[in-house]
C-alpha cells in the first residue's frame, strides 16, 4: 500500500481553531486541518509552514508538534505530522478549499472531520483539557 506523509496546521485564533473543507478530489467537502504533502528532504514543520503560505497566503509560527497520526485510507496510508501553530503575518486568502471556518473548543465537532482528522481532533480536546 502506498504511503504519504503530509504536515497539518492547527491554527489557533484567540480560543478558535481553523477548520477548512476540501473543495476537489477524493474526500471532496469533508473537513480536515490545512497543509499538504511533504516534498524530499523537507521536515514536518518546515512543509507545514510552506503549504500554509502557499494555500492561505499567510506566515504561520510558534509551532508546536500535537500529534503524529497514522490512518489507513482504502488505497493508502497516511502518516500526518501536526502542528500547533498561529499566524504571524498576513490576512487569509484562501486558495484551495471549499470552505473556512473558525470553531471554538465546544464546536469542534460541528464539521463532518475526514477520518484522520478526527484523531487529531481528540488529540487537541486532549491538549485544550489538560
Amino acid at each position: 500500500m502506498k504511503s504519504i506523509r503530509v504536515a497539518a496546521a492547527i491554527i489557533r485564533k484567540e480560543d478558535k481553531i481553523l477548520a477548512a473543507q476540501r473543495g476537489y478530489g477524493e474526500f471532496k467537502d469533508g473537513w480536515e486541518f490545512p497543509g499538504g504533502k511533504l516534498e524530499p528532504g523537507e521536515t514536518g514543520a518546515q512543509a507545514c509552514v510552506r503549504e500554509i503560505q502557499e494555500e492561505l497566503r499567510v506566515t504561520i509560527g510558534n509551532l508546536s508538534h500535537l500529534c503524529t497520526v497514522e490512518h489507513d485510507y482504502e488505497t493508502f496510508h497516511l502518516s500526518m505530522e501536526c502542528f500547533l501553530c498561529e499566524i504571524l503575518d498576513g490576512t487569509i486568502n484562501d486558495t484551495e478549499h471549499e470552505n473556512l471556518r473558525w470553531l471554538d473548543s465546544g464546536h469542534l465537532w460541528d464539521v463532518e472531520w475526514l477520518p484522520a482528522d478526527i484523531k487529531v481532533v481528540e488529540a487537541l480536546e486532549k491538549r485544550l483539557s489538560s
